[in-house]
């Protein structure tokens, strides 16, 4: 089978045969890692002696941590302009509208610190593009202070869930977080379950690039691989204790491995695992981590099982995550994916959709938002791998 499920074609700036390439950075001004990084570092991160911030989390770090009061005190009145904590999960649009009002109604506001996981962090990227519309030129300086290891914080894109249930975005090179605080303290606050699969999330991004069309060798693919074999090696440790902040910052910094790299030329969408976890998610209200650890392991066989090019991209991993290396590049890659499945395993993460509330009838529904189509060949492969999932 061809390499059915790729939906662009390779670009000019990076391929692999000849290896050749252009990696173009985003604007990252600035990445502090350890704990305390946040207190020990965050007023230096604002754009000028006179910033105004303007943060958005979601209700439980507000309400059930001392978290966003203890960013709020060290902000002071003199730079903190106000908060908005109901960010729900997937981002709903509806937040996302009285968010940006809140932001509109305050001319200082030149910065958004968005703390929490993927919601928080993308919303405040669509925050900002749309103050941008709105006000031309203005896009906002951001501050990333992720909780979980979804890795939003890496990327351009904002995605976020209209009115009929389904998950859009927006995408600009601005909206890519000028700073980003990986604050194990912070971490500590985060449910043991939510960080493993938000864990499985970032090597759901670790693995698609190593198969992306566009995706850079160096850095993208390398930190890929470092990526995938610090997740392997620390999620057990994390499993085993959750308050080791050395285990949470090595996790942290993986998380960042995944996807920090992906440059402004990646084009397209990261993959069928991806694309399913979309249509998974807000449509059924199935957390990004879970739909990873539900599809991510069937995926990546499915790949190497359809393309040899992709099979050899996966099959690299192998080394990295503790997979016994043969000269067959297809029984590696398969390997690969029988590795994640069993990784799911031990970190107790393993689920089914009929256990998340999904229902058979859904099937097509899933694999139509998934593929944007309604048969064919790619459509009926999908589907059989959406059967899988109960």
């Amino acid at each position: 089978m061809s390499n059915i499920f790729d939906r662009v074609t390779a670009s000019v700036e990076s391929s692999q045969h000849p290896l050749s390439g252009l990696w173009k950075p985003t604007h990252l001004q600035r990445l502090h890692y350890g704990p305390d990084s946040v207190k020990n570092n965050l007023l230096e991160c604002l754009p000028s002696a006179t910033s105004k911030a303007f943060i958005v989390t979601g209700s439980s770090l507000a309400t059930k941590t001392s978290l966003i009061k203890s960013v709020e005190e060290l902000l002071g009145s003199k730079h903190h302009a106000g908060t908005f904590s109901k960010i729900g999960q997937h981002a709903p649009i509806k937040q996302l509208d009285e968010a940006t009002e809140k932001v509109l109604q305050d001319d200082n506001i030149d910065t958004i610190i968005s703390i929490g996981g993927g919601s928080p962090i993308d919303s405040a990227k669509a925050i900002s593009y749309r103050l941008n519309e709105r006000q031309k030129g203005k896009f906002l300086h951001h501050i990333a202070i992720p909780t979980t290891l979804s890795a939003a914080e890496c990327t351009l894109g904002a995605g976020y869930t209209g009115e009929d249930g389904k998950k859009t975005g927006v995408a600009h090179p601005a909206l890519a977080p000028q700073v980003i605080l990986y604050d194990s303290k912070f971490a500590l606050e985060t449910p043991a379950w939510l960080w493993l699969s938000t864990a499985m999330r970032a090597m759901d991004h670790a693995m698609e690039l190593m198969y992306h069309p566009t995706a850079t060798e160096m850095p993208c693919r390398w930190m890929a691989m470092f990526a995938a074999g610090e997740l392997f090696r620390n999620l057990p440790k994390y499993k085993e204790d959750p308050k080791d902040e050395d285990v949470i910052t090595r996790l942290q910094l993986a998380a960042f491995a995944s996807l920090g790299f992906l440059a402004l030329n990646v084009k397209g969408a990261l993959g069928l695992s991806h694309q399913l976890g979309y249509a998974l998610g807000s449509p059924y209200q199935i957390p990004h981590g879970i739909t990873s650890c539900l599809t991510l392991g069937h995926v990546v066989k499915l790949k190497a099982e359809s393309s040899a090019d992709d099979a050899a991209q996966i099959a690299r991993m192998a080394p990295f995550i503790g997979v016994q290396v043969s000269e067959d590049s297809k029984k590696d890659a398969v390997a690969v994916g029988d590795a994640i499945l069993e990784l799911v395993k031990i970190l107790d993460l393993k689920t089914t959709l009929t256990e998340k509330g999904v229902g058979k009838d859904q099937v097509h529904t899933i694999v139509n938002l998934a593929t944007r189509q309604e048969s064919g060949p790619v459509y009926d492969t999908v589907k059989e791998l959406v059967e899988k999932l109960y």
